[in-house]
């Protein structure tokens, strides 16, 4: 990395006909090259892995689902009244995937 004598910033190389120059956006090119050589290294990005299949991050609790009566179901609790009264409890069956809420 060179930086340009002038204005202080980094000097980028340059195609000039045949030949590589570095040249700073100032306006300043430095057409002697005998030490220098150009290398570019190109990072390998880590691949992102696709999951298929849906993973549900809540807890499995035991209660019997409405619709197809299994009895296992995921539950989340959300505030949806006035911050006095108890949350609201959400439940969804791990076999049918039917969502129903409990206000108790």
């Amino acid at each position: 990395m060179m930086f340009c004598p002038k204005c202080k910033s980094i000097m980028l190389p340059k195609k000039e006909k045949d030949k590589t120059i570095l040249e700073c956006k100032c306006g300043y090119k430095n057409n002697d090259l005998k030490d220098t050589t150009f290398k570019e290294t190109i990072k390998q990005e880590p691949k992102i892995e696709v999951i298929g299949k849906e993973v549900e991050a809540y807890p499995l609790i035991d209660v019997k689902c409405e619709k197809c009566g299994h009895t296992k179901a995921y539950f989340w609790t959300i505030q949806t009244r006035a911050s006095d009264e108890p949350e609201t409890k959400f439940y969804k069956c791990e076999k049918c995937k039917k969502i129903w809420r409990d206000y108790s």
